[in-house]
């Protein structure tokens, strides 16, 4: 896992992933925060420093499940990701090294969403359309980018709401350039605190479990 960069989402996932890799004192990778959503990250990505290029990335974070198969705190390690009907396939390599180091990982096909996928019912739909298992709003961008330069690049992530369930829609709480906005965050939650019980129990639950996967990865890993 040498010359290894994580990719992980600004905030509480990025401190979680952080606090896992605290744990290994030799051979640390690289963690950089990204903004949240294909646009915003696309435009990180353009911008990053590419005479120092990554031999791998890994994407990390949260996802939502589309599938009862998939609960919140289990682990996902993506076969490929779809965006808008185009599919990104992982490295085959770096994707069985992972699956090898981890005791309990899914194998799974992401789907990558420009918005908050909050209600049951449309995951359930997308599900149905899209034959994907879990959903996010990054990994698309980052494999399409790697990807075009020859970089071993998947994506590694712990479900933190399940697909019976509505969460509250945060949409309006991301802004443009990808960051979270503390006073939209705080209102979309109070004003569904039945929904926003359930996305802060599940989100505090995948983030332990992130941690833990982080710390085990790169011990063993190396």
């Amino acid at each position: 896992m040498m010359n290894t960069v994580i990719l992980v989402p600004q905030g509480a996932e990025y401190k979680a992933v952080s606090r896992g890799l605290r744990q290994n004192t030799e051979s640390i990778p690289t963690v950089l925060a990204i903004p949240v959503g294909m646009q915003p990250l696309t435009k990180y990505l353009q911008q990053l420093d590419k005479q120092h290029s990554p031999a791998k990335v890994i994407v990390m974070g949260l996802c939502g499940s589309l599938r009862q198969n998939y609960a919140v705190g289990d682990v996902v390690l993506y076969q490929s990701c779809t965006y808008q009907g185009l599919v990104q396939e992982c490295d085959r390599t770096l994707m069985n090294h992972l699956s090898a180091v981890l005791s309990k990982v899914s194998l799974v096909k992401g789907l990558t969403s420009d918005r908050v996928i909050w209600s049951a019912t449309e995951k359930s739909s997308l599900a149905a359309t899209s034959n994907c298992d879990v959903v996010d709003m990054e990994s698309f961008a980052a494999l399409q980018f790697f990807q075009a330069m020859g970089i071993e690049v998947t994506v590694l992530r712990v479900v933190s709401d399940d697909s019976l369930h509505d969460i509250p829609d945060l949409s309006d709480a991301i802004s443009t350039d990808g960051s979270l906005q503390t006073l939209p965050l705080a209102w979309g939650l109070i004003s569904q605190p039945i929904a926003a019980t359930r996305l802060i129990r599940g989100s505090l639950q995948g983030l332990k479990v992130l941690e833990k996967v982080t710390q085990a990865l790169f011990i063993k890993g190396e």
